[in-house]
């Protein structure tokens, strides 16, 4: 390797590495102030670098949002495909990965929870779409690939009914468990949604729900 291919090599790493500093800093302070109150001057001074390095690497705030939510997401991903590989029938896979829905929401990842929660309404009441959007949908369509996979191969496999349209039902089981779980996870900062049922039981319901009626007779 000569000396300015080293050269590129590097300068390209510390380059990836301020990009994941400054992700992470957005992160910690859009949890801490919201998503519309947070400046890219607060984001620069928690990742401990000038705003104008974050400026050169994000131009605009939204460009950054979006990073931080599809960084959220991708974390998940890894954890999902996991469950593809799992020995046992596809509705035991199933009802593992609905488990992994559910645990998501639990009190290590509430925090991200409701960061994506506020990121989907900032998106959709932005006057203009997010110009890197279609990095979140697309990290959000990996997973529902890996849930479409279960489901296909539990048909073949005799555990999951093959009357089923599965575009349908894959969409109805990831939007209603993504909608309920974003939902309860903002019980606790809104006095008028607390409710003395877990929502961790709530989902477990919703989860039974789903496999009873995807089980095959």
């Amino acid at each position: 390797m000569n000396t300015k291919t080293r050269w590129d090599l590097e300068r390209e790493d510390a380059k990836q590495q301020r990009i994941v500093l400054i992700i992470e800093a957005a992160e910690r302070i859009f949890n801490r102030k919201g998503l519309d109150k947070t400046t890219m001057q607060d984001i620069a001074t928690e990742a401990h670098m000038g705003v104008a390095t974050v400026f050169r690497h994000f131009p605009k705030k939204d460009k950054l949002i979006v990073a931080v939510a599809t960084r959220i997401v991708e974390s998940q991903i890894e954890t999902f495909d996991r469950v593809t590989n799992l020995p046992g029938t596809c509705y035991e896979k199933l009802e593992y990965m609905l488990d992994t829905f559910i645990g998501f929401i639990g009190a290590e990842h509430s925090q991200n929870t409701k960061l994506l929660e506020a990121f989907e309404s900032y998106a959709a009441q932005s006057t203009e779409p997010l110009e890197d959007l279609p990095l979140y949908t697309e990290a959000i369509g990996r997973i529902k690939n890996s849930l479409s996979q279960i489901v296909k191969d539990g048909i073949h496999d005799g555990s999951i009914r093959s009357d089923l349209p599965l575009g349908e039902t894959i969409a109805t089981v990831t939007h209603a468990f993504g909608l309920f779980a974003k939902k309860l996870s903002l019980q606790n900062s809104i006095p008028m949604l607390e409710t003395d049922i877990d929502p961790i039981r709530q989902l477990q319901i919703l989860k039974r729900l789903f496999l009873d009626y995807l089980k095959s007779s």
